[in-house]
């Protein structure tokens, strides 16, 4: 790799998160890292139309796309569209084999819909009706990187989340799960870098994993 050329690794976070989450990560000088931010949905607009619309916002040629949780499932997607030097997905699934048994539930009863419009504005309540009550306390206590409120954005997360199609996972994303996550529990996962004690928020918690491994994955993986 050309030391003068650095690598750029677009970031895009979690469901209703802001790129906040991403503040702790400090990279060599090799590596740029830049934001994309969730934008307002079109109505009756699929996955497949909205990440066409992120890679808009993608300015550089062969990026890394990296994503949490449910902006994991987006440059999945993204990269289906773009050329990527890599993908690199965090506390996420690869696919809808990897979802906790209630959300499989959820889709198949589309218990999804039935989210009252009162509970957007209440983000701990939120997050328990999505991801489960096990993710409420944690979250709680970073409420702060959950500001996209949007209603119209945060039904149609939820939609596409429970209802995402993919069923056989892309053998070249870098997959990078905490042993403690409560949302997308380890033990449903196939294939992971597992990170020791990391939680869902382990972007934020566990930054100096990320910080010292995530050069190394980039150009050694």
């Amino acid at each position: 790799m050309n030391n003068n050329i650095s690598t750029v690794i677009y970031c895009l976070p979690g469901l209703a998160a802001n790129p906040q989450i991403f503040k702790f990560l400090r990279l060599p000088s090799s590596f740029s890292l830049k934001f994309i931010s969730w934008i307002d949905p079109q109505e009756n607009e699929t996955i497949e139309e909205y990440s066409k619309r992120l890679c808009l916002l993608v300015k550089d040629k062969h990026p890394v796309l990296m994503g949490v949780s449910f902006g994991g499932i987006m440059v999945q997607e993204m990269a289906k569209h773009i050329s990527c030097r890599k993908v690199i997905i965090v506390s996420s699934v690869k696919s809808k084999k990897e979802f906790p048994l209630h959300m499989r539930f959820g889709n198949k009863t589309k218990a999804y819909k039935l989210l009252p419009t009162s509970m957007i504005n209440n983000v701990e309540n939120f997050i328990s009706f999505v991801f489960g009550p096990s993710a409420r306390k944690r979250m709680e206590y970073h409420r702060h990187y959950l500001s996209v409120r949007n209603p119209s954005y945060l039904k149609w997360a939820i939609k596409e989340l429970y209802e995402w199609k993919q069923s056989k996972p892309d053998e070249n994303v870098i997959h990078i799960h905490g042993a403690y996550d409560l949302v997308f529990p380890i033990i449903y996962i196939k294939k992971c870098i597992k990170v020791p004690k990391g939680t869902h928020v382990m972007i934020l918690t566990h930054s100096r994993w990320f910080n010292e491994n995530l050069p190394k994955l980039i150009t050694d993986y």
